[in-house]
């Protein structure tokens, strides 16, 4: 990987859609215009700018964005409806409205930034409302990555069924410092984490989600599978960690042979959990996820 350019510049953008607005962070170097564009979709619990732009004292490897940047793309992440600094509805969630969320904000990149298809990254709950925009809209996306795909026999899926009737009730739910920390560490030995990003990450996240929507969750238990991969026609890999408690070979191969075009890989990722990007692997993570972009 490239090192990350001091001369980075973050821009907030503002989306008006559907009487609601919409975040997205992007960062870049130089002029915004004329690179290949990148969107990253959040997963079920913090939003973009947390999740893939940390800032870790003395440890600025751990931006996800900051390193795709340094390999020449123009990256943006979104907030969905119910996450970060865009509106939060009373009413639940859903995975639906957040593919279409993201189809806004693709839209707002495009005609802004010129270009008529983007690089698109979805982790876990992304990897759902994502892969739902790459079915609805696969003429808008050059190449796509499901990173920690869930399935519905996830480990940590299976954990949360029996909580269906509160999600059902409850839109939001308050989550305490310990929970974003203990996320890190789920099927995933200590060794493969920094204690000091942990700290770093629960912080942020506590911060930008003081209430965290359960909608995600309610679609998770009750509609999967969401995605069909018969019907993503894109160039697409498949990536997640060794030790991830929603991705694993068992049931996600049989999903990425049905992806229709040949342009496809399946990578797994040593010393990584769930929160891949920022525990030890992430480097080896970055690296094969600028590759595939870049990629001729």
């Amino acid at each position: 990987m490239a090192t990350p350019d001091r001369d980075i510049v973050g821009t907030e953008h503002r989306i008006e859609h559907d009487r609601i607005e919409l975040y997205m962070w992007e960062k870049h170097v130089g002029s915004p215009t004329g690179k290949p564009v990148v969107i990253l979709a959040h997963g079920s619990a913090t939003a973009g700018r947390e999740s893939f732009d940390l800032e870790v004292p003395g440890k600025p490897s751990y931006s996800l964005m900051d390193a795709l940047v340094a390999e020449g793309f123009d990256v943006f992440a979104p907030d969905i409806r119910g996450f970060g600094r865009s509106t939060h509805p009373d009413v639940h969630v859903t995975t639906q409205q957040a593919s279409e969320d993201l189809n806004a904000a693709v839209d707002h990149v495009m005609t802004s930034r010129g270009v008529d298809k983007v690089n698109l990254l979805g982790w876990s709950w992304g990897t759902q409302y994502g892969g739902m925009f790459v079915m609805a809209h696969p003429d808008k996306v050059a190449k796509y990555i499901s990173y920690a795909q869930m399935h519905p026999e996830s480990p940590d899926i299976v954990r949360r069924r029996p909580r269906l009737e509160f999600f059902r009730k409850t839109p939001y739910v308050n989550v305490p410092e310990a929970v974003w920390k203990a996320r890190f560490y789920s099927m995933t030995p200590a060794a493969a984490n920094e204690p000091e990003v942990v700290d770093v990450y629960a912080h942020a996240a506590l911060r930008a989600e003081p209430r965290t929507s359960t909608g995600p969750q309610l679609d998770l238990v009750t509609l999967m599978p969401m995605i069909n991969a018969r019907l993503m026609p894109v160039p697409t890999m498949v990536i997640h960690g060794e030790y991830d408690d929603v991705a694993d070979l068992d049931g996600l191969l049989s999903f990425f042979r049905q992806l229709p075009n040949p342009r496809k890989k399946y990578v797994v990722v040593p010393e990584a959990g769930h929160m891949m990007h920022l525990q030890r692997g992430h480097r080896l993570f970055q690296s094969e996820v600028a590759d595939f972009f870049k990629a001729a």
